[in-house]
Order: structure tokens, then C-alpha cells, then sequence
């Protein structure tokens, strides 16, 4: 459905807004040639102390896994009330910019990342909130144009600030406010206090109930649903329909929002009616006048970039033309992402906002994920201590994710020696997951692990019991296996080269079991090209290997 530019309604980015601060920022494409910046560090300094003790007193749904139905516009669901009585203890600093609201099963950081890059190259000062993090909770708010995580101290006074009110909140609502609740409460205060021009907000879990959708029309540029996928099925209400309308839920009268996908006609129907009762105007990604191709991959700089065109020529909007676009974000889905966010640029273009077609590009071009398809560079892997060998960090972990992981997989490695050092939480689809990529570029070895899962181990899933299921995947396709069982570090090599080893490795630290999946396809091989070892299934277990940096 096209939308006339006349349902928008043009707005100011805040209070005192002067269009002449910004100027569009033409930088050349300059790729990372050193180490990609381990940000933020740990929490575990003076200054965040107290912050990261108070969190920690909070209930926390990532470490514990959420309740049946929390997600959902049901009794079960969580309170937003709580949130808003929070919020107005603190003043509704929510009300004081506009935002950018971003929902989907997959994609949401993808796309959050490449929107918030557009609008700094752009001149915008940017707040962006994300979930979860690699490294350092402070990534999950990040300022600025340079688009850095939080500084401790700045976040740390910013605490203490409101922290009695917080204190008084906690206290009215019995205890019943999350980890979650606070921090994004937190965050909404972060960018009031910084005079951000533009905040992009990630929702947590689904939509309708979760703890960013305080965000009122008023206050919305516009919002994104990327995907609907079965990821946290049961909290959102069991059904591919029920996530959908928990996650239509962040879609606002008269505020447009662009979809992506691609849907199933009766899920898109469902978010496009939720749009057409409040008067929203939808674009989607696939629209016909909307075209996307991934040409190639090369390596540049010791990182592999995919090379793309976008054409745009959509009625009533800027035309867009992007030639030989190189994406450091890899795969057919980051593709997807990049439209996404072009298409949300499009609709903030529309909406009286200076939106280059040079700062769409750079924008794009520029972004880069920590444990997102990230190839560690040669420097990176040595500091590990592995040499000759490819490091891959990505936290794919659904069926739909494991596709784009084999992918980029079969295109950037496609005949050399591979090893998959697989974790993940207890609630994933892990035969879909483990099928998938068994389905792509068969490996070498697959070797099972464990990983805390938000500090915390009761979410993660026995690395035997893994073992199990990722056998059962293999046994589901045809492909014979051997099962090496419980190894140690110091194993040489394996006793079985003609067909993929299963093995566990669970007690050794990550770093070991990197150079021990390295040695064991290298020495199984005998060949001169360099192996693959690609670290899955989790963000977290990618953190952890990031951590040794």
C-alpha cells in the first residue's frame, strides 16, 4: 500500500531544535584495518559498581527465561502501568524527543544499528537502545555521533540522579519492577538529559507489553516490525498470529511503519489491519518499485564485505540508487536489514528530516555488529592463539538465522577444513537450528559447549544433552556421523577423518576449545588452506571469546 506524504505529520526533534547544527557528514568508506574495538569494557569498575549491584537485585528475565504469556494483551502479560508510574516518578523523559520504535523476531539490532548510523552520518545526535550486550551492559545505550556506548560515569551520575525515585518505584510496585523495566527507564532519562535529537529504540520482547511501548504517537517517527518468527513462542501467546499482534502492539495512530519479512499473507495481514484501524500508513521492504541484489563477496582489509545494489523508486519519495553498496554486515538477511532501514530513512525524509542519499550510503556502509558475522581479523585470532586459521563469531540462533550463517559460510569458505563450537540457552529450537546449518556446508567438527546465559547458567542447555540433539538433526538428513564424546583439550587429533565429529568439550575455557577445534581440522585435513571455526549459537558464547581480547 503506497502512502501519500500528506498523512505525516511533519514534527520537531525537540525543544530548541536548530536545523543549522547539523550538516551532512560525506565521509569516505574507510574499513577497520586494526583491531574491531572491544567497547565498553566490563562493569566490574568503581564507577558502575553500585549501578550493576542494584540491577543484579532485580528480577531478571534473560537470566531466568520469561513466564507463558508475559508478552502477550492478556492477564498473563506484563504490566506497562509499572512502567509508566516509573516513568512519571522520573519525569517522562520519554515525551522530550521523538523515537524510532524497532520490533521483530529477528534483525531489530541489525536494523537499529544501521538507521541510528544513517541519521549520525546525517549530523543527528542519535540515542539508541539495544538488547542484549556483548561485552558490557553500557552498550545497550549508546549517544552521540560517534555512536560509542554509554560513558560509566556518565551513566553511573545519571543513576544517581534518579535513583531515590527508582528506590520509591521499586518499593510502591512490591518488588514486581525487572532488571529490564529499570534499565530501560534508565535509558529513556540517559537521552532526555543528553537533548538527543532522535532515540531508536529496540523493544525487548514482542510489543504490546513490553517495556518500551511508553512510546506514544505523539512522540513516534515512526516504527519497524523487521520479522515474525517463532522465537519466544509461548510468552507471546503460542501462535505465529499471536507474536504478530504482540508485536503490531508498538504500531501508533497516524505514525507510519515499515515492514519487512518476508511474511506469510496471513501474519502480513494481521499487522496491516492493526495499521489500518490506527490509520498508519505501511511500507513494506518487498514492495515492487523496491529492488535488492547481492553481487559478491571480497575480502578487504582481511574482512570479508558483501557488494550491493538498492534501487528505490517508490511514488512521492526520494529516489534511491545504490550502486556497488559494500555492507561489512554479511548475508542475504543483512541485505534485507539494510533495505529495512532504507525504507525508515525514506519515511523520516518524508517527514521534513534531511536524509541524504550520501549519508544512506555511508551509513550503511559503515556499520558493524560485534558478534554479528564478525571475522575476527589475523591479529585478533593470534591474540587468542590460533594462527592459520578463520575466526567467525556469530549469535545466530534460530532456524531462520542458522540460514544466513550457512550461507555466508558456503560463500566466504566454501571448500576449506570447518569447525562449529556450538552453545546456546535452554530455550531455543535446537533441532531446527542444528538441521539447518547441517543442512548447509557439511562440517568437519561440530563441537558442543556451555555458556552463562546473562551471568547465569539456569537458561543454558547441557552441552551432552545438545550433543544428543544435534545428532538427531544429522541422523534426520542422512549424514553419518562420529560421536567422540566428552574430549579434553589436549586431545591430538581424531581417530575417524572420513566422517564429521560430534564431540563435547564443555570445562575448558573458550579460548582452549578454539585452539582445539583449530588443531583437530587442521591436523584431520592435512592441507594447506586455512580452516574455519565458527563460534554460534548465542550471543553470549561469542562474549565470551570476545572477552579474551
Amino acid at each position: 500500500m503506497l502512502y501519500p506524504t500528506n498523512l505525516f505529520r511533519p514534527f520537531s526533534l525537540h525543544s530548541g531544535f536548530n536545523r543549522t547544527r547539523y550538516r551532512a557528514l560525506f565521509a569516505p568508506l574507510r574499513l577497520p584495518r586494526l583491531f574491531s574495538a572491544m567497547v565498553g569494557g566490563g562493569d566490574h569498575g568503581a564507577e558502575m559498581a553500585e549501578l550493576v549491584e542494584y540491577l543484579e537485585g532485580l528480577k531478571n528475565y534473560e537470566r531466568i527465561g520469561v513466564p507463558r504469556g508475559a508478552g502477550t494483551e492478556s492477564d498473563d502479560g506484563f504490566d506497562l502501568g509499572r512502567m509508566r508510574r516509573l516513568l512519571s516518578r522520573l519525569g517522562d523523559p520519554h515525551t522530550r524527543f521523538k523515537s524510532i520504535h524497532i520490533a521483530g523476531t529477528k534483525g531489530k539490532g541489525s536494523v537499529a544499528a544501521f538507521i541510528s548510523n544513517i541519521l549520525r552520518k546525517e549530523g543527528y545526535k542519535v540515542g539508541t537502545y539495544t538488547s542484549p550486550h556483548i561485552m558490557t551492559i553500557r552498550e545497550r545505550i549508546s549517544i552521540g555521533k560517534e555512536g560509542k556506548p554509554i560513558p560509566a560515569d556518565l551513566l553511573s551520575n545519571l543513576f544517581q540522579q534518579v535513583k531515590g525515585k527508582i528506590d520509591d518505584s521499586v518499593a510502591s510496585e512490591n518488588g514486581a519492577l525487572s532488571h529490564f523495566e529499570v534499565f530501560t527507564a534508565l535509558a529513556f532519562h540517559v537521552f532526555s538529559h543528553e537533548m538527543v535529537d532522535i532515540a531508536v529504540i529496540e523493544a525487548g520482547l514482542g510489543g504490546a507489553r513490553d517495556a518500551t511501548n511508553v512510546i506514544r504517537s505523539s512522540e513516534l517517527a515512526l516504527s519497524i516490525i523487521t520479522s515474525i518468527g517463532k522465537e519466544h513462542l509461548e510468552a507471546l501467546g503460542g501462535s505465529l498470529q499471536s507474536v504478530a499482534m504482540a508485536k503490531s502492539g508498538i504500531i501508533k495512530e497516524d505514525r507510519p511503519v515499515v515492514i519487512g519479512g518476508l511474511l506469510e499473507p496471513d501474519i502480513e495481514v494481521i499487522i496491516r489491519e492493526r495499521a489500518r484501524l490506527l490509520h498508519s500508513p505501511v511500507l513494506s521492504a518487498f514492495h515492487p518499485c523496491i529492488s535488492s541484489s547481492l553481487k559478491q563477496y571480497r575480502m578487504e582489509y582481511e574482512i570479508p564485505v558483501q557488494i550491493c545494489d538498492i534501487h528505490m523508486e517508490i511514488k512521492n519519495h526520494m529516489e534511491i540508487d545504490l550502486r556497488d553498496l559494500k555492507l561489512q554486515m554479511l548475508g542475504s538477511h543483512q541485505l534485507r536489514n539494510a533495505v529495512m532501514a532504507t525504507c525508515a530513512a525514506l519515511c523520516l525524509h518524508n517527514q521534513g528530516l534531511t536524509v541524504s542519499k550520501e549519508s544512506i550510503r555511508s551509513g550503511l556502509e559503515q556499520t558493524r555488529l560485534q558478534g554479528r558475522m564478525q571475522f575476527l581479523t589475523k591479529r585478533e585470532a593470534s591474540a587468542i592463539g590460533v594462527d592459520n586459521i578463520s575466526l567467525l563469531i556469530d549469535g545466530a540462533h534460530t532456524e531462520a538465522s542458522a540460514k544466513g550463517l550457512s550461507e555466508v559460510i558456503e560463500a566466504v569458505h566454501h571448500d576449506r577444513p570447518l569447525a562449529l563450537v556450538v552453545a546456546m540457552a535452554s530455550d531455543k529450537d535446537h533441532l531446527s537450528f542444528a538441521r539447518q546449518l547441517l543442512s548447509g556446508r557439511k562440517p568437519d567438527l561440530v563441537l558442543l559447549t556451555e555458556v552463562n546465559i546473562a551471568g547465569g547458567k539456569s537458561r543454558a542447555i547441557s552441552a551432552v544433552y545438545l550433543k544428543e540433539i544435534w545428532i538427531q538433526a544429522a541422523q534426520d538428513i542422512g549424514i553419518d556421523v562420529f560421536d567422540l564424546g566428552v574430549i579434553s583439550p589436549e586431545l591430538e587429533e581424531v581417530p575417524d577423518r572420513s566422517r564429521p565429529v560430534f564431540a563435547v568439550c564443555s570445562n575448558a575455557p573458550i579460548k582452549d576449545q578454539i585452539t582445539l577445534s583449530s588443531k583437530l581440522i587442521q591436523a584431520r585435513e592435512k592441507r594447506y588452506e586455512p580452516g574455519l571455526v565458527c563460534v554460534t549459537g548465542s550471543l553470549h558464547v561469542g562474549s565470551s571469546l570476545l572477552s579474551v581480547l
